[in-house]
């Protein structure tokens, strides 16, 4: 048995939830006795590939084709990969690069798609847990099937840790460039775009209980004094106070960094459906029954307005 899933790249990086997939992969293979391939398309195959090696994986495939991401590419590759590897499961970021390419592998290959999991379990065959209603609800749906392909939601799973002894094996597909009808010439960032929050290591994120506009100051500065990015909850987003792209959760980005502040946040599943993946999260708060500390790792019970100057003139002395 083989399990096989297709890691993401982005202008020049591998993504994160290539190594999120590679942990979800480990857990799958692990319990059903089978051998975890991972697959990376297009980009720097090399470097890319070397990264993919991670405990708990066999193997490597590289395909050496275009830079970026392209619908009809990745159709085609993927589709090869999969006719010479045979996976029984068959994963996928549930990203809008995922999103673009899966269903038309899945129908390529007779395949039933299960889309946006947050837990994969195996039960004699594969159940997989989603969400619904804006993550107040979790559904389990039980796969009919020896085989299926599942989208994967990003920072659901923790990265397989570094290490192990992948081979790293070159695939070469045959793609007919007749049907590939697009490319990709250039990006442009959209309005507002001046930080992409999830690409940042520490992040100072404030919700409603910054009271108003003006109150921001304090803010970035905590934010300089540290280094951090600074995002928001939708509340500061609606009031526009701060631009969309700095928004954290279910209708905003999903983030993963090393440390996350949250500041007068109170903690709706709609915001931590969208930063819980972070290793460290910090809440700061002044109603000690603030959903937001039941998923912290620290929490400090007082007002904002006490405390962020108080750390702003701690880190920045």
């Amino acid at each position: 048995m083989t399990v096989l899933a297709v890691a993401e790249h982005r202008r020049g990086e591998l993504r994160d939830v290539s190594h999120e997939l590679a942990g979800a992969g480990r857990e799958v293979a692990e319990a059903t006795d089978s051998e975890l391939h991972l697959a990376v398309v297009g980009g720097d195959v090399e470097s890319f590939g070397e990264k993919l090696v991670r405990e708990g994986v066999d193997r490597v495939h590289t395909v050496d084709h275009g830079e970026e991401f392209n619908h009809d590419v990745y159709v085609q590759a993927v589709e090869q990969l999969a006719g010479e590897l045979d996976p029984d499961y068959l994963l996928v970021p549930h990203t809008v690069n995922g999103l673009d390419y899966a269903p038309a592998v899945a129908e390529r290959l007779g395949l039933p798609l299960v889309t946006d999991a947050v837990d994969l379990a195996v039960d004699g065959n594969l159940v997989v847990t989603r969400e619904m209603y804006g993550s107040k609800v979790e559904t389990t749906v039980a796969v009919d099937a020896d085989r299926a392909a599942v989208t994967l939601r990003p920072a659901e799973w923790p990265k397989a840790p570094k290490g192990g002894d992948a081979a790293v094996e070159p695939f070469d597909v045959s793609i007919d460039e007749s049907a590939v009808r697009s490319t990709v010439t250039g990006f442009e960032e959209a309005a507002g775009g001046d930080v992409d929050i999830s690409e940042a290591d520490v992040l100072v994120s404030v919700g409603r209980g910054i009271e108003e506009e003006d109150n921001l100051d304090i803010i970035f500065d905590l934010a300089e004094a540290l280094d951090a990015t600074v995002s928001a909850s939708r509340p500061v987003v609606d009031n526009g106070w701060l631009p969309k792209n700095r928004q954290v959760g279910q209708s905003g980005k999903v983030v993963t960094p090393d440390v996350y502040i949250a500041v007068g946040i109170s903690g709706a599943v709609q915001h931590v459906a969208g930063m819980k993946g972070a290793d460290t999260i910090i809440a700061i708060n002044k109603d000690p029954n603030a959903p937001i500390f039941d998923i912290a790792d620290y929490g400090i019970v007082d007002d904002l307005f006490d405390v962020v100057p108080a750390l702003t003139e701690q880190f920045g002395g």
